[in-house]
């Protein structure tokens, strides 16, 4: 599924993402692994290394919707653990098909907005936030997954440096595109080697363990508070789950 549309025509804030992870668990989904470009924030962090983040700061807030909850119904989702234990387990078992580049795991994720990329002032900042990697991507997706009872996990394809290390060359789309096209072939397959994994925990139930029924008793709004017109649309999304 291409996030940004096929032909890359929509901005990071554009993605239709509730439309797209409504959709998703319309078709009986589970499970979404979700691939993005990534600058890095560490050295460490090679362009064109693959990462599994553990977590997400969120420098969106307030600009892309990021709820399925709004209009006379509030809900409020766990969200410590933004990623699929059980998910990143099935892919860093398959690490090892990955050439030319390292694989890294639980690191910290800052999601920012865009289209543009980050002032140096800022990448500074995100690292001093404890941050590995970046991207604009992850959020609102996680979050909405989350609330869909989806698990989600994100991989991570290193293209850059961001703006921060000094005597680096700042990031530009050619620099990114040449990663990018270098990583085509590995994301192809590890895809390929985790597929059945994937499949094994979503048959057996342990990729929904803690999510699923996570999202019935998190409605805090009275019944009778309910708009009807909210109720109708997250029976959609969650069916049975809030109707009076």
């Amino acid at each position: 599924m291409a996030r940004h549309g096929r032909g890359h025509f929509l901005t990071p804030s554009e993605v239709p993402s509730r439309a797209n992870i409504a959709a998703l668990k319309s078709i009986g989904v589970e499970a979404i692994i979700a691939f993005s470009a990534v600058g890095s924030l560490r050295e460490e962090l090679k362009p064109r290394d693959f990462v599994l983040p553990s977590q997400i700061i969120d420098r969106t807030k307030g600009i892309r919707p990021s709820s399925f909850f709004e209009d006379g119904l509030v809900a409020h989702a766990m969200f410590a653990d933004p990623f699929s234990a059980v998910l990143e387990q099935v892919i860093w078992e398959k690490r090892g098909v990955i050439e030319g580049g390292d694989f890294h795991c639980n690191k910290t994720l800052v999601c920012m907005e865009g289209p543009q990329f980050s002032t140096r002032a800022e990448s500074h900042m995100y690292r001093s936030f404890g941050a590995d990697l970046i991207n604009m991507s992850a959020l609102p997706e996680a979050k909405l997954a989350r609330e869909a009872e989806i698990a989600y996990q994100m991989v991570c394809m290193s293209t850059d440096y961001d703006c921060w290390k000094e005597h680096e060359v700042a990031v530009t789309v050619e620099a990114v595109v040449g990663h990018l096209r270098a990583n085509t072939s590995n994301a192809q397959r590890l895809l390929a080697a985790i597929l059945p994994g994937v499949s094994e925990v979503v048959e057996n139930g342990k990729a929904l363990e803690g999510l699923k029924g996570s999202m019935r008793f998190a409605c805090m709004t009275a019944p009778e508070k309910r708009n009807a017109e909210a109720v109708k649309k997250l029976e959609f999304l969650l069916p049975g789950y809030y109707t009076v």
